[in-house]
């Protein structure tokens, strides 16, 4: 190979590699973005019980929930 043969090809290699190390990225980033959907998701779910609960223990309290 000449020396402009090999340098396009390492030009070629180094180019897929970076594309590789960007999708490995984005794929990391869309992870991380899914899991923080889902932890904000369980923590609206665990507060609206709270909030039910909350509710429940008043309406016991006055007597309303009979």
């Amino acid at each position: 190979m000449d020396n402009s043969h090999s340098a396009a090809h390492q030009a070629g290699q180094a180019k897929g590699q970076a594309q590789e190390k960007a999708s490995n990225l984005m794929d990391s980033a869309g992870n991380a973005a899914q899991s923080a959907k889902e932890s904000a998701q369980n923590a609206g779910q665990q507060l609206q019980q709270k909030a039910q609960g909350a509710a429940d223990s008043v309406k016991n309290a006055v007597g309303a929930n009979k």
